[in-house]
Protein backbone atom coordinates (compact mmCIF):
# COMPACT_ATOMS: atom_id res chain seq x y z
CA UNK A 1 0.00 0.00 0.00
CA UNK A 2 1.49 3.20 -0.71
CA UNK A 3 2.22 5.99 2.03
CA UNK A 4 -0.77 8.28 2.60
CA UNK A 5 1.02 12.05 1.91
CA UNK A 6 0.52 14.68 4.67
CA UNK A 7 0.98 18.29 4.83
CA UNK A 8 0.75 20.37 7.57
CA UNK A 9 -0.60 23.98 7.42
CA UNK A 10 0.54 26.22 9.66
CA UNK A 11 0.17 30.03 10.41
CA UNK A 12 -0.92 32.84 12.81
CA UNK A 13 -4.61 33.84 13.30
CA UNK A 14 -5.83 35.85 10.36
CA UNK A 15 -3.05 34.41 7.89
CA UNK A 16 -5.88 33.22 5.86
CA UNK A 17 -5.08 28.93 6.36
CA UNK A 18 -8.77 28.73 6.83
CA UNK A 19 -9.79 30.34 3.21
CA UNK A 20 -6.52 28.02 2.04
CA UNK A 21 -7.96 24.94 3.61
CA UNK A 22 -11.77 25.92 2.03
CA UNK A 23 -10.60 26.30 -1.19
CA UNK A 24 -8.56 23.13 -0.71
CA UNK A 25 -11.60 21.02 0.45
CA UNK A 26 -14.13 22.56 -2.16
CA UNK A 27 -11.81 23.02 -5.36
CA UNK A 28 -12.29 20.46 -8.05
CA UNK A 29 -8.80 18.98 -8.36
CA UNK A 30 -10.20 15.05 -8.29
CA UNK A 31 -8.48 14.39 -4.91
CA UNK A 32 -10.34 13.61 -1.61
CA UNK A 33 -8.17 15.53 1.11
CA UNK A 34 -9.12 14.77 5.36
CA UNK A 35 -8.39 17.47 7.06
CA UNK A 36 -7.41 17.12 10.85
CA UNK A 37 -7.97 20.48 12.63
CA UNK A 38 -5.30 21.10 15.59
CA UNK A 39 -8.22 22.49 17.53
CA UNK A 40 -11.39 24.14 16.92
CA UNK A 41 -10.74 27.91 17.43
CA UNK A 42 -13.49 30.52 16.18
CA UNK A 43 -12.56 29.86 12.58
CA UNK A 44 -13.64 26.23 12.20
CA UNK A 45 -14.85 25.26 8.94
CA UNK A 46 -17.89 26.01 8.21
CA UNK A 47 -20.51 23.59 8.38
CA UNK A 48 -22.23 24.23 5.24
CA UNK A 49 -19.59 22.20 3.77
CA UNK A 50 -19.75 19.65 6.16
CA UNK A 51 -22.63 17.07 5.69
CA UNK A 52 -23.69 16.43 9.06
CA UNK A 53 -22.08 16.92 12.49
CA UNK A 54 -22.54 13.41 13.99
CA UNK A 55 -21.50 12.22 17.18
CA UNK A 56 -18.29 11.06 15.65
CA UNK A 57 -15.23 12.82 15.10
CA UNK A 58 -14.87 12.15 11.53
CA UNK A 59 -16.90 14.20 9.37
CA UNK A 60 -17.70 13.47 5.85
CA UNK A 61 -18.06 16.53 3.64
CA UNK A 62 -20.10 16.84 0.23
CA UNK A 63 -17.42 16.64 -1.87
CA UNK A 64 -16.19 13.18 -0.42
CA UNK A 65 -13.44 14.78 1.74
CA UNK A 66 -13.28 14.08 5.38
CA UNK A 67 -12.83 16.35 8.29
CA UNK A 68 -12.27 15.45 12.03
CA UNK A 69 -10.99 17.48 15.43
CA UNK A 70 -8.36 15.78 17.46
CA UNK A 71 -10.14 15.53 20.51
CA UNK A 72 -7.48 13.16 21.53
CA UNK A 73 -3.65 13.10 20.26
CA UNK A 74 -2.67 12.88 16.65
CA UNK A 75 -1.42 9.82 16.63
CA UNK A 76 -4.63 7.82 18.00
CA UNK A 77 -6.55 10.01 14.86
CA UNK A 78 -4.38 9.29 12.56
CA UNK A 79 -4.28 5.57 13.11
CA UNK A 80 -8.11 5.65 13.22
CA UNK A 81 -8.18 7.56 9.61
CA UNK A 82 -5.64 4.66 8.23
CA UNK A 83 -7.78 1.88 9.52
CA UNK A 84 -10.77 3.24 8.28
CA UNK A 85 -9.32 3.82 4.87
CA UNK A 86 -7.94 0.30 4.98
CA UNK A 87 -11.14 -1.31 6.04
CA UNK A 88 -13.09 0.78 3.56
CA UNK A 89 -15.18 3.05 5.19
CA UNK A 90 -13.86 5.89 4.44
CA UNK A 91 -11.69 6.71 1.14
CA UNK A 92 -8.78 9.65 1.20
CA UNK A 93 -6.24 10.03 -0.82
CA UNK A 94 -4.30 12.53 1.33
CA UNK A 95 -4.09 14.42 4.87
CA UNK A 96 -3.96 17.66 5.61
CA UNK A 97 -3.08 18.85 9.24
CA UNK A 98 -3.90 22.78 10.01
CA UNK A 99 -2.14 23.66 13.74
CA UNK A 100 -3.22 26.49 15.55
CA UNK A 101 -2.42 29.68 15.33
CA UNK A 102 0.34 29.34 17.96
CA UNK A 103 1.11 26.00 17.46
CA UNK A 104 5.07 24.89 17.11
CA UNK A 105 5.09 22.51 13.98
CA UNK A 106 7.47 20.53 15.06
CA UNK A 107 6.39 17.99 17.65
CA UNK A 108 3.55 17.87 14.71
CA UNK A 109 6.16 16.71 12.09
CA UNK A 110 7.95 14.53 14.51
CA UNK A 111 5.20 12.58 14.79
CA UNK A 112 5.98 11.01 11.32
CA UNK A 113 9.11 9.89 12.45
CA UNK A 114 9.31 8.97 15.85
CA UNK A 115 6.38 6.22 15.76
CA UNK A 116 6.98 3.04 13.29
CA UNK A 117 2.86 2.55 12.99
CA UNK A 118 2.52 6.04 11.54
CA UNK A 119 5.45 6.01 9.61
CA UNK A 120 4.78 2.83 8.16
CA UNK A 121 1.27 4.41 6.89
CA UNK A 122 1.99 8.54 6.31
CA UNK A 123 4.69 10.13 4.18
CA UNK A 124 5.12 13.70 5.56
CA UNK A 125 5.29 15.52 2.37
CA UNK A 126 5.62 19.52 3.60
CA UNK A 127 4.91 21.74 6.16
CA UNK A 128 3.35 25.40 4.67
CA UNK A 129 3.47 28.34 6.75
CA UNK A 130 0.84 31.05 6.05
CA UNK A 131 2.15 35.13 6.84
CA UNK A 132 -0.12 37.76 7.10
CA UNK A 133 1.68 40.61 5.48
CA UNK A 134 -0.48 43.13 7.09
CA UNK A 135 0.17 42.14 10.79
CA UNK A 136 4.04 39.96 10.22
CA UNK A 137 5.90 42.60 11.08
CA UNK A 138 4.49 42.84 14.99
CA UNK A 139 4.03 39.18 15.16
CA UNK A 140 7.41 38.24 14.11
CA UNK A 141 8.80 40.76 16.54
CA UNK A 142 7.15 39.96 18.99
CA UNK A 143 6.01 36.03 18.72
CA UNK A 144 8.66 33.36 19.17
CA UNK A 145 5.88 30.82 17.80
CA UNK A 146 5.62 33.16 14.67
CA UNK A 147 9.22 32.70 13.89
CA UNK A 148 9.85 29.30 14.56
CA UNK A 149 6.76 28.43 11.88
CA UNK A 150 8.96 30.20 9.69
CA UNK A 151 12.33 28.89 10.34
CA UNK A 152 10.14 25.29 9.94
CA UNK A 153 8.72 26.07 6.34
CA UNK A 154 9.42 24.39 3.36
CA UNK A 155 7.53 26.77 1.29
CA UNK A 156 5.87 30.11 2.67
CA UNK A 157 2.59 32.34 1.59
CA UNK A 158 2.59 35.50 2.05
CA UNK A 159 -1.16 36.82 1.91
CA UNK A 160 -2.59 40.34 2.60
CA UNK A 161 0.40 41.87 0.55
CA UNK A 162 -1.98 44.36 -1.32
CA UNK A 163 -3.03 45.90 1.70
CA UNK A 164 0.57 46.93 2.65
CA UNK A 165 3.28 48.54 0.66
CA UNK A 166 5.53 47.10 -2.14
CA UNK A 167 8.69 47.71 0.07
CA UNK A 168 7.53 46.64 3.21
CA UNK A 169 6.42 43.23 1.24
CA UNK A 170 10.19 43.14 -0.20
CA UNK A 171 11.77 44.44 3.23
CA UNK A 172 9.79 41.16 5.09
CA UNK A 173 10.66 39.00 2.32
CA UNK A 174 13.92 39.75 2.95
CA UNK A 175 13.78 39.12 6.41
CA UNK A 176 12.21 36.26 6.66
CA UNK A 177 14.85 34.89 4.11
CA UNK A 178 17.26 35.37 6.58
CA UNK A 179 15.70 33.03 8.72
CA UNK A 180 14.39 30.36 6.08
CA UNK A 181 16.61 30.32 2.93
CA UNK A 182 15.34 27.17 2.22
CA UNK A 183 11.70 27.93 1.48
CA UNK A 184 10.30 29.59 -1.28
CA UNK A 185 7.65 32.67 -1.15
CA UNK A 186 5.06 33.09 -2.92
CA UNK A 187 2.69 36.36 -2.18
CA UNK A 188 -1.03 34.78 -2.67
CA UNK A 189 -4.14 36.86 -2.91
CA UNK A 190 -6.67 35.65 -0.41
CA UNK A 191 -5.40 32.21 -0.13
CA UNK A 192 -5.48 31.63 -3.72
CA UNK A 193 -2.53 29.07 -4.05
CA UNK A 194 -2.73 26.58 -7.13
CA UNK A 195 -2.91 23.20 -6.26
CA UNK A 196 0.38 22.50 -7.47
CA UNK A 197 2.23 24.99 -4.76
CA UNK A 198 0.66 23.15 -1.71
CA UNK A 199 0.82 19.46 -2.81
CA UNK A 200 3.86 17.26 -3.03
CA UNK A 201 6.27 19.83 -2.68
CA UNK A 202 8.86 16.68 -1.28
CA UNK A 203 10.21 18.99 1.89
CA UNK A 204 11.12 16.00 3.82
CA UNK A 205 12.43 13.79 1.14
CA UNK A 206 16.02 12.66 1.32
CA UNK A 207 16.63 14.08 -2.15
CA UNK A 208 19.81 16.01 -3.54
CA UNK A 209 18.33 18.94 -4.18
CA UNK A 210 19.14 21.66 -1.42
CA UNK A 211 17.06 24.69 -2.26
CA UNK A 212 18.59 27.37 -0.86
CA UNK A 213 17.87 30.82 -2.08
CA UNK A 214 21.23 32.06 -4.31
CA UNK A 215 20.75 35.73 -2.70
CA UNK A 216 21.59 34.27 0.22
CA UNK A 217 24.00 32.46 -0.56
CA UNK A 218 25.88 35.15 -2.06
CA UNK A 219 24.80 37.36 0.36
CA UNK A 220 28.09 37.21 2.49
CA UNK A 221 28.07 40.04 5.05
CA UNK A 222 24.78 38.49 6.62
CA UNK A 223 23.15 41.89 7.75
CA UNK A 224 23.91 40.78 11.81
CA UNK A 225 25.38 44.21 12.28
CA UNK A 226 24.29 47.09 10.01
CA UNK A 227 27.28 49.08 9.12
CA UNK A 228 27.49 52.12 10.67
CA UNK A 229 26.12 55.10 8.12
CA UNK A 230 25.22 58.04 10.36
CA UNK A 231 25.36 60.29 6.81
CA UNK A 232 22.71 58.48 5.07
CA UNK A 233 24.55 57.76 2.43
CA UNK A 234 23.24 54.09 1.94
CA UNK A 235 20.69 55.12 -0.89
CA UNK A 236 23.46 56.28 -2.95
CA UNK A 237 25.85 54.06 -2.80
CA UNK A 238 23.35 51.28 -4.16
CA UNK A 239 22.72 49.72 -0.42
CA UNK A 240 19.04 49.45 -0.22
CA UNK A 241 17.66 51.23 2.89
CA UNK A 242 14.79 48.96 2.94
CA UNK A 243 17.08 46.05 3.49
CA UNK A 244 19.03 46.72 6.15
CA UNK A 245 18.02 44.03 8.52
CA UNK A 246 17.37 45.97 11.59
CA UNK A 247 16.07 42.78 12.94
CA UNK A 248 18.04 41.15 14.58
CA UNK A 249 15.46 38.04 14.94
CA UNK A 250 16.72 34.85 17.06
CA UNK A 251 15.37 32.69 14.17
CA UNK A 252 18.20 32.70 11.77
CA UNK A 253 19.83 30.61 9.70
CA UNK A 254 23.48 29.89 8.12
CA UNK A 255 25.03 27.87 5.57
CA UNK A 256 28.42 25.72 5.77
CA UNK A 257 30.02 24.84 2.94
CA UNK A 258 33.54 23.11 1.86
CA UNK A 259 34.99 21.21 -1.11
CA UNK A 260 36.86 19.02 1.17
CA UNK A 261 35.45 15.72 1.83
CA UNK A 262 33.81 14.61 5.01
CA UNK A 263 35.20 11.77 7.47
CA UNK A 264 31.77 10.04 8.07
CA UNK A 265 32.73 8.85 11.76
CA UNK A 266 33.62 12.43 12.74
CA UNK A 267 31.16 14.48 11.11
CA UNK A 268 28.35 11.52 13.30
CA UNK A 269 29.90 11.92 16.67
CA UNK A 270 29.87 16.01 15.91
CA UNK A 271 26.44 16.22 14.91
CA UNK A 272 25.28 13.59 17.42
CA UNK A 273 26.77 15.87 20.11
CA UNK A 274 25.11 18.77 18.94
CA UNK A 275 21.84 17.65 18.25
CA UNK A 276 22.07 16.56 22.32
CA UNK A 277 22.52 19.88 23.26
CA UNK A 278 20.99 22.18 20.64
CA UNK A 279 18.40 19.72 19.62
CA UNK A 280 15.54 21.62 20.92
CA UNK A 281 16.37 25.12 18.98
CA UNK A 282 17.61 23.16 16.36
CA UNK A 283 13.77 23.43 13.45
CA UNK A 284 15.10 22.40 10.32
CA UNK A 285 18.89 21.35 9.03
CA UNK A 286 19.84 19.83 6.10
CA UNK A 287 22.64 18.81 3.58
CA UNK A 288 24.07 17.11 0.63
CA UNK A 289 27.50 16.00 1.24
CA UNK A 290 30.99 15.01 -0.06
CA UNK A 291 31.79 12.31 2.38
CA UNK A 292 34.82 9.82 1.96
CA UNK A 293 34.87 6.86 0.69
CA UNK A 294 31.53 7.04 -1.41
CA UNK A 295 31.11 8.06 -4.90
CA UNK A 296 27.48 8.79 -4.23
CA UNK A 297 25.75 12.00 -2.42
CA UNK A 298 25.30 11.80 1.05
CA UNK A 299 21.95 13.35 1.49
CA UNK A 300 21.21 14.38 5.42
CA UNK A 301 18.20 16.38 7.41
CA UNK A 302 16.85 16.26 10.60
CA UNK A 303 14.04 18.50 12.46
CA UNK A 304 14.67 19.21 16.35
CA UNK A 305 16.68 16.00 17.65
CA UNK A 306 15.58 13.54 15.23
CA UNK A 307 17.94 13.26 12.12
CA UNK A 308 18.54 10.83 9.03
CA UNK A 309 20.73 10.37 6.44
CA UNK A 310 20.57 8.39 3.09
CA UNK A 311 22.37 7.83 -0.08
CA UNK A 312 21.37 9.99 -2.78
CA UNK A 313 22.59 10.01 -6.66
CA UNK A 314 26.33 9.36 -7.85
CA UNK A 315 28.59 13.12 -8.51
CA UNK A 316 28.07 12.80 -11.96
CA UNK A 317 31.44 12.89 -13.99
CA UNK A 318 32.74 16.80 -13.94
CA UNK A 319 30.80 17.42 -11.25
CA UNK A 320 32.25 19.68 -8.59
CA UNK A 321 31.95 17.66 -5.39
CA UNK A 322 31.12 20.08 -2.29
CA UNK A 323 29.41 19.67 0.42
CA UNK A 324 26.34 22.09 1.63
CA UNK A 325 24.30 22.21 5.10
CA UNK A 326 21.98 24.80 5.50
CA UNK A 327 20.64 25.04 9.57
CA UNK A 328 17.79 26.68 10.77
CA UNK A 329 17.64 27.02 14.73
CA UNK A 330 16.75 29.78 17.50
CA UNK A 331 19.97 31.46 18.76
CA UNK A 332 22.10 28.32 17.90
CA UNK A 333 25.89 29.37 18.01
CA UNK A 334 27.12 29.80 14.23
CA UNK A 335 30.76 29.60 15.29
CA UNK A 336 30.86 26.57 16.93
CA UNK A 337 28.69 24.99 14.18
CA UNK A 338 31.01 26.03 11.39
CA UNK A 339 33.97 25.03 13.23
CA UNK A 340 33.23 21.89 14.11
CA UNK A 341 31.86 20.81 10.67
CA UNK A 342 35.10 22.00 9.74
CA UNK A 343 37.06 19.77 11.95
CA UNK A 344 35.21 16.79 10.52
CA UNK A 345 36.56 17.04 6.98
CA UNK A 346 39.24 14.62 6.39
Amino acid sequence: MSLIPVTILTGFLGSGKTTLLKRILTEAHGQKIAVIENEFGEENIDSDILVSDTTENIIQMSNGCVCCTIRDDLRVTLQDLAEKKRKGEITFDRVVIETTGLADPGPVAQTFFMDEEIAEQYLLDSILTLVDAKHAETQLTERLEARRQIGFADQIFISKSDLVAKEEVEALMHRIKHMNPRAPQKTVHFGEVPIADVFDLRGFNLNAKLDIDPDFLTDDHHHDTSPADPDNLGPFLGQHKAHHHVHDDDVKSFVFKSDKYFDAAKLEDFLGAIVNIYGPRMLRYKGVLNMKGTERKVIFQGVHQLMGSDLGPVWAKGEKRNSKMVFIGINLPKDIFLQGMEQCLV
